[in-house]
């Protein structure tokens, strides 16, 4: 088989790169969810919040193609949401690779909401109330004094979520299918080879790509995390 980038085949190649973009896609755009959400939890107490939080991480315990046949009733062409979005304004999620980004943007985003909760319900909410009383509102608050003390959690969030949609595969297959260049991440490429006879060594090879990639997200949000934590606390 020809070696392209990297020394990986164009199969390869390709499910890597489209993974590394739809798992960027998906964690940038839900980042500001994440953030908000996680304040309101943390921070606010209303009718109906352990709702809205068993909402928030319900894709974490159900079944992947649970979620993604939830989104392919709703966000597929003929859906109450995609079909108003396709005739609108064009865009369409159903069949190509923003559709496998929102898939994993869902599904991985109860651990970065977890993680950026937790973290945010450690800070002291009497430097908050200082940072108040000395004339900052709310929103410069946040952006002042919590979020700055809550980034090791962000950071982590980030890395948690990065690798988990690395590894989406049941949502995503379910929902916009397994098209080559178009929505074959890097699961669906495992799923293809070692469906394919003869593909036992590309299949080892997408294993170790993979488990490269989460690994490396993972030591990189660590170590990001403690440069920050000493930045923040002097330490």
């Amino acid at each position: 088989m020809d070696e392209g980038i990297l020394g990986l085949s164009a199969f390869e190649a390709e499910a890597l790169f489209l993974s590394l973009k739809v798992s960027l896609s998906a964690v940038i755009c839900s980042l500001p969810f994440g953030i908000g959400f996680a304040w309101l939890l943390s921070r606010k107490e209303f009718w109906g919040k352990s709702i809205l939080n068993a909402v928030l991480h319900l894709p974490l315990v159900v079944p992947p193609v649970v979620v993604g046949y939830g989104l392919l009733v709703w966000f597929g062409h003929n859906g109450a949401i995609g079909g108003w979005l396709n005739e609108t304004l064009g865009i369409s999620f159903a069949f190509n690779w923003k559709g496998a980004a929102l898939a994993a943007a869902i599904i991985s985003f109860p651990l970065m909401l977890r993680a950026i909760r937790l973290s945010m319900d450690a800070v002291d909410t009497r430097l908050e109330f200082v940072a108040q009383t000395l004339g900052a509102s709310r929103w410069r608050t946040l952006w002042s004094v919590t979020i700055p003390l809550t980034l090791p959690g962000i950071l982590a969030g980030v890395a948690l979520s990065f690798a988990r949609c690395l590894g989406e595969f049941g949502a995503t297959i379910t929902f916009v299918a397994n098209i080559p260049g178009e929505t074959r991440t890097l699961p669906l490429a495992l799923y293809t080879a070692i469906n394919s006879p003869g593909a036992e060594a590309e299949a080892g090879r997408i294993v170790l790509i993979s488990i490269i990639l989460a690994l490396g997200a993972l030591a990189i949000s660590e170590l990001a995390a403690r440069r920050v934590t000493r930045a923040v606390h002097g330490i």
